[in-house]
């Protein structure tokens, strides 16, 4: 009753090959990923006092936000607000 079984022809079987072609290595898919970004976004780099960076940590851990998407928010909802203001 014991069963007999091929091992040389399942280990015979060549692996598919990778479809997509060759994998990108880190550095270029962190390159390809800012060149991404760079159609829709523009980079923007500033200086901050230590708390008020504490504070925008705590911010974005409290509303699970990343400190780029939440800064965003920052900058739409003061918009949003000044042109409130100019129509009253």
């Amino acid at each position: 009753m014991s069963q007999v079984t091929n091992v040389d022809t399942s280990s015979a079987k060549s692996k598919r090959a990778y479809r997509k072609g060759n994998p990108l290595s880190p550095l270029q898919r962190q390159q390809s990923h800012v060149a991404k970004l760079k159609e829709t976004h523009k980079e923007m780099r500033v200086y901050v006092e230590k708390s008020l960076k504490a504070d925008l940590e705590q911010l974005c851990a409290a509303s699970g936000m990343t400190q780029s998407a939440m800064i965003e928010k920052l900058i739409q909802d003061a918009v949003l607000e000044c042109r409130n203001n100019v129509t009253d």
